[in-house]
């Protein structure tokens, strides 16, 4: 997280200080490089800390402040604004480089992850961190007995010094990261192969649906609208960055009440509403043979669209995307499935985001949001058909959901003993 920190950091001086389209280039780059790195680490670390009652609610803190930033950076943009233009654009990134110092000093204060305390055979160690990171002592317990067996650890097992627990350390760390992604990809167990294309499905829907087109193009769509002035659109993409926000936080309090599932569908269907909304009212405006016929109401309904869809992935989409994907892996393989479900993620989020204007001129504006409406509606398929509900289970418990997770110990062709749940040898 700290060298995430150093990459956003380098990522917006160079932005701000380019002297050309090139190095502007690279600086996006650097800093795609960061957001690769925060979004899969920060909600895997977040979902190992944070105790079951309140694992939907820590775990979704990192989409709340990815909101906050986007709200800051609309923000800058009309604080900006008024500034002569080759200054105003790199005062906006330079801006950016704030705030990755804060938290490069934040983190040095944050314990490490207790099931990595744990593989590392620091029992001690993740003992400390789970009893001041669980709700009672007895969760504590439960939370590193479950954690050991994850690993391979017998209950007994309790000093960091054991001979035994050193022996089974150094085995694991002859065999660090050996056939994960052959166990992922190539001969996965059912279980495992379920909770792929949960995490994979989940993550394609979250960005195939549109959020980065409507977030980074939402000036497009209510110029298209009929809003011209600059400053009434910059106001109006606030109220979106602003919208985004406040309905993430309502999410993060309704996750441990409500669930994961319930929230998903509803967001995925308010989504579907709001698309095709939006798509119509921008069909009826561009048929239009006067556009100021009727503009006001028009514009009104494509605004009040755009808010309500923002607001429905808030609710659902937007955090749990990241929450269910960090905690429905087995420990073996979820740094590297969540991985694979971020990989997902961000090439989804660059298909969309460069494919906005060309299709907008094949199909028109109206056309691409009836695009992402259908693409919507199949993620509400997907979702009530193949994503269980996760809340109150606790991290090593959420894959027998899927099939997984009986602690059934078979040995493989070559003596070994391995979890049914994880590989296939």
């Amino acid at each position: 997280m700290v060298l995430a920190s150093v990459i956003f950091f380098a990522g917006a001086l160079i932005m701000g200080l380019a002297p050309g389209y090139a190095v502007l280039m690279l600086g996006r780059f650097v800093a795609g490089v960061g957001v690769g790195y925060a979004l899969m680490i920060a909600p895997v670390y977040t979902a190992e800390v944070a105790p079951t009652s309140a694992r939907g609610l820590l775990t979704s803190f990192p989409e709340v402040f990815i909101n906050t930033g986007v709200l800051l950076g609309y923000i800058s943009n009309y604080a900006f604004h008024g500034l002569p233009v080759h200054l105003s654009w790199r005062a906006m990134f330079l801006a950016g480089a704030v705030p990755p110092v804060f938290l490069a000093v934040g983190v040095l204060a944050m314990p490490e992850s207790p099931r990595w305390l744990v593989m590392q055979g620091r029992i001690g160690d993740a003992r400390r961190v789970l009893e001041k990171t669980s709700d009672s002592p007895e969760e504590a317990v439960e939370r590193l007995a479950d954690i050991k067996s994850a690993v391979g650890i017998p209950e007994g097992i309790a000093d960091d010094n054991n001979d035994e627990l050193l022996a089974i350390v150094r085995k694991n760390k002859g065999t660090h990261g050996e056939g994960v992604l052959r166990d992922l990809l190539l001969h996965p167990t059912p279980p495992v192969r379920r909770i792929l294309i949960a995490c994979l499905g989940l993550q394609f829907f979250q960005q195939a649906s549109g959020i980065d087109s409507v977030v980074l193009y939402s000036p497009r769509v209510f110029e298209k609208a009929g809003i011209k002035s600059d400053a009434n659109t910059l106001g109006a993409t606030i109220s979106v960055g602003a919208t985004k926000t406040l309905f993430i936080l309502v999410a993060t309090f309704l996750l441990d009440r409500v669930g994961r599932r319930p929230l998903l569908l509803t967001s995925a269907g308010g989504m579907l509403v709001s698309l095709v909304t939006l798509a119509s009212t921008l069909h009826v405006i561009a048929q239009r043979a006067s556009p100021a016929d009727g503009a006001t109401a028009l514009s009104g309904v494509s605004i009040a669209s755009v808010l309500t869809f923002v607001a429905s992935f808030s609710i659902g989409m937007g955090p749990i995307a990241w929450v269910y994907s960090s905690e429905i892996f087995p420990l073996r393989l979820r740094a590297q499935g969540c991985a694979l479900g971020t990989a997902m993620n961000r090439i989804m989020s660059g298909a969309i985001t460069m494919s906005f204007y060309s299709l907008s001129h094949k199909i028109t504006l109206a056309g691409n949001f009836y695009l992402y409406a259908s693409i919507a509606a199949a993620g509400w398929v997907f979702m009530y058909c193949f994503l269980p509900e996760t809340r109150g289970r606790g991290l090593e418990d959420t894959e027998k959901l899927f099939g997984g997770g009986d602690g059934v110990e078979k040995e493989d062709g070559h003596g070994h003993a391995k979890s049914t749940e994880l590989t296939t040898q």
